[in-house]
C-alpha cells in the first residue's frame, strides 16, 4: 500500500537568515529533521508561550538537531533550530539504542515564506 504524506513548514525569514549566518544552516535545512524515522518530540512546558510548543530531536546527515516548533493552522511553524548538545545526543542515542543509520536527507522545497515536502512511505 502506498501512502502520500505532505507536511507544510513555515517560519520567519529573518530568523531563518539569522540562523544561517550564525549557525551555518537555515530553517529549510532544519526541517529535514522531521523526516528522521527515529525523531523524538517533547512538549516544551518551560513557560507559557500562549501556544503549544514542542522540541524535536532528529538527525540530518548523521548530525542531530534540536528544532523548536509550534503547530499553526495546517503547518508546522519552525521557531528555532540548532545542533543538539551532548546531553540531547546521549538521550537520543539511549532511546534509539544506536540502531539508526544517519537521519534524513530529503529535499525541502521553498515556497514563498514556507516550504512543502511530500513523501511516499
Amino acid at each position: 500500500m502506498n501512502y502520500t504524506h505532505s507536511i507544510r513548514f513555515e517560519w520567519d525569514e529573518a530568523k531563518s537568515a539569522k540562523c544561517l549566518k550564525e549557525r551555518g544552516f537555515d530553517f529549510a535545512y532544519a526541517a529535514q529533521a522531521f523526516f528522521d524515522p527515529c525523531r523524538m518530540i517533547f512538549a516544551d512546558t518551560r513557560r507559557n508561550y500562549g501556544e503549544d510548543r514542542y522540541q524535536l530531536l532528529g538527525k540530518i546527515d548523521w548530525r542531530l538537531f534540536a528544532v523548536a516548533y509550534t503547530p499553526r493552522h495546517a503547518a508546522i511553524r519552525i521557531i528555532s533550530a540548532r545542533k543538539a548538545n551532548q546531553r540531547e545526543v546521549r538521550h537520543y542515542e539511549n532511546r534509539t539504542h544506536g540502531h539508526y543509520s544517519g537521519g534524513s536527507r530529503v529535499p525541502v522545497r521553498r515556497t514563498h515564506r514556507s516550504c512543502t515536502r511530500g513523501c511516499n512511505d
